[in-house]
């Protein structure tokens, strides 16, 4: 065998490894997503002042962040902080249905604020 059939089938062996690879990851994101939780606490939180308010968003914002596994410096972090971390925080101040909760997260949600958050 020559060398240049050797590196031939080595370069060959590596796309065919790099392909299984690409497969396997489409595959894995193909499948249906976990679904995962975490309760917030309003413990100490009161609801009709700024600062309560304030403190429950900071609180939902965080458990959204765990529960997504966002982390800013990963290569995927605009991605998971698009398809997760914020659909999961309307959500949540969907849920809780308070005004100004709603508010303050309407403030939050314009892409310059959002990208001052990360």
């Amino acid at each position: 065998m020559n060398i240049l059939t050797c590196k031939s089938n080595q370069l060959f062996r590596s796309l065919a490894l790099v392909t299984v690879c690409l497969l396997g990851t489409t595959i894995a994101w193909a499948g249906p997503p976990a679904t995962r939780s975490i309760e917030v606490s309003f413990r100490g939180v009161d609801l009709s002042t700024p600062s309560g308010v304030a403190k429950l968003y900071i609180r939902i914002q965080a458990a959204a962040r765990t529960v997504c596994q966002y982390e800013p410096t990963s290569p995927r972090a605009q991605t998971i902080w698009q398809f997760c971390v914020r659909p999961t925080v309307d959500a949540a101040v969907t849920k809780v249905n308070n005004l100004q909760l709603t508010a303050l997260h309407s403030d939050h949600s314009s892409p310059v604020v959002t990208a001052l958050n990360k």
